[in-house]
């Protein structure tokens, strides 16, 4: 498109029509449960015991019976692994005699958890008889969560990849289909403001791309890319919106936002897959092909290398929050032109200092408006009424630096992060909106008093939030937790299922660059 048609925050937005993951939980087979064998008559065998799977919850104790002897000596032993969640095992049952002595209690472990919360304490079962003793149990121990990344950035107390699986589970079944994907796979948006109904953005096709590769679904993923070959505009970039049929693109040329993350997590599906999958070429191929599109069409060399919204633009006016220096890093790692790729993540950071100023009253909160110029003006493009106070586009701004951060260390996203995290600090979970003026000053969008909160706000505010140390622990786990329980999704059910998914997968250490140094 030219520029005066961009692509705009689709439907997110009540005024805005055009628009602009390792294994989840585990990736291993479900948990393992096993009851032991009952004790024989005459002197009771000892119960057998179990042992939990490697996600989920710990195996059942056995127990002995017998019918005319002495009971069964022993219960069975509880789980001794939860996976990682870690769940407790469950108490051994003590043997039953109706003649000799009633069997000793069994002994049940809590599950030991490798990232998530412990297993609770298994409890013994006193056995049955004269004489039965009660087991005793050992409650299960918890290996917190680690962040990957240079940056040290700390996970949120009880983060569990059980909740990021629980997550990608809601948001594959409520939203992937097939329907109107010609014969592959679609992210459908039921209830976007002013979209058609069920549409498709390429937005989405790169949040299920990363979501999908993080969760090793590798079927989905390349289901996912194959939609996304149907529609090239003139670039060979995506259309950026579809028709629920999938017959027509409703919206034309690239959304760079999009772009931009189909090709990290391209980059990532040949880190973890390698190969080409069900795909004509290889993920690597295909990264290098779409990142070298981006450079060309999406980048504007002639304004100090600053990232447009779309191939149909140039840089005169940009959205910051499509900016994600983090995949930069990455694109320059594996075309061998990082030197090319610096120049846009310096711009990135230059651009977002620029924004925050006294004028526009943002200098300490880190608020970015949505549209502005590279010299940190608001500026809406030209011939649209587009927003510019901090909305449903600017609150990806701290998810998208807190990845260079938690990753690469980098000094300026920390510095960005310390003045938002201040911020939705001071505001807290419970008063978040979904909306803010960048004095600070509320400006909801479908967030209201008693309803449920926006995911995009919250979950990105608690990735930041994970960069600062201790100084804002509160809103970290309060962030997780509310995001944790899959129904923060104030309007778009696309958008915020979508956010739910990628921020839990961010916060328990599922996503991450799986090709770092």
């Amino acid at each position: 498109m030219s520029p005066k048609s961009p692509r705009f925050r689709r439907a997110e937005s009540m005024a805005l029509l055009l628009a602009g993951v390792l294994c989840a939980a585990s990736c291993a087979s479900p948990a393992r449960t096993s009851d032991g064998a009952a004790g024989t008559a005459g002197g009771g065998a000892t119960g057998g015991s179990a042992t939990g799977g490697s996600t989920g919850a710990a195996g059942t104790g056995g127990s002995g019976t017998a019918t005319g002897g002495t009971g069964g000596t022993s219960g069975g032993v509880g789980g001794t692994s939860a996976g990682t969640a870690g769940h407790a095992g469950s108490t051994g049952a003590g043997g039953t005699g109706t003649t000799g002595t009633g069997g000793s209690g069994g002994s049940g472990s809590g599950g030991v958890s490798s990232g998530g919360r412990g297993g609770a304490s298994g409890s013994g079962a006193a056995g049955n008889g004269s004489s039965g003793t009660g087991g005793t149990g050992a409650g299960g121990s918890s290996a917190p969560v680690v962040i990957p990344g240079a940056g040290h950035c700390a996970a949120p107390t009880g983060a569990s990849a059980t909740d990021a699986k629980a997550a990608y589970d809601k948001w594959k079944a409520d939203l992937v289909v097939s329907d109107g994907a010609g014969g592959f796979l679609r992210v459908r948006r039921p209830n976007s403001s002013g979209a058609e109904v069920n549409s498709t953005v390429s937005e989405g096709i790169g949040y299920g791309m990363l979501l999908s590769v993080y969760a090793n679904d590798q079927d989905t993923f390349d289901k996912l890319w194959q939609y996304e070959q149907q529609f090239p505009d003139n670039h060979g970039l995506m259309n950026w919106y579809i028709n629920a049929a999938g017959t027509m693109a409703l919206g034309t040329g690239a959304a760079t936002d999009g772009d931009e993350d189909m090709a990290f997590a391209l980059v990532m599906a040949d880190k973890r897959w390698g190969g080409q999958g069900s795909l004509s070429k290889s993920y690597l191929d295909s990264a290098k092909t779409i990142i070298g599109l981006i450079w060309q069409y999406e980048v504007d060399q002639t304004r100090n290398f600053v990232l447009t919204s779309g191939d149909q633009s140039d840089g005169s006016v940009i959205n910051i929050s499509y900016f994600a220096p983090a995949f930069y890093r990455a694109f320059g790692r594996v075309t061998g032109k990082a030197s090319d790729w610096d120049k846009v993540i310096a711009t990135s950071y230059t651009v977002i200092s620029a924004t925050l100023n006294a004028q526009n009253g943002n200098a300490q909160n880190g608020l970015v408006p949505a549209w502005s110029t590279p010299a940190g003006v608001p500026m809406t493009p030209p011939n649209t009424s587009m927003p510019l106070y901090h909305q449903l586009d600017s609150c990806r701004t701290p998810f998208r630096l807190a990845e260079d951060y938690c990753w690469n260390a980098t000094p300026q996203a920390l510095t960005y992060l310390q003045k938002i995290t201040g911020f939705y600090s001071g505001v807290g979970v419970a008063n978040m909106v979904d909306g803010y003026d960048l004095n600070g000053t509320p400006h909801p969008q479908f967030v209201t008093t008693g309803g449920p909160r926006a995911a995009s706000f919250v979950g990105p505010a608690g990735v930041g939030a994970m960069a600062t140390g201790t100084t804002y622990v509160k809103l970290r786990d309060d962030a997780y937790a509310s995001v944790a329980t899959l129904t923060q999704l104030a309007g778009s059910t696309y958008y915020q299922e979508s956010w739910t998914a990628l921020s839990l997968q961010m916060m328990t250490g599922l996503l991450q660059d799986l090709g770092a140094p």
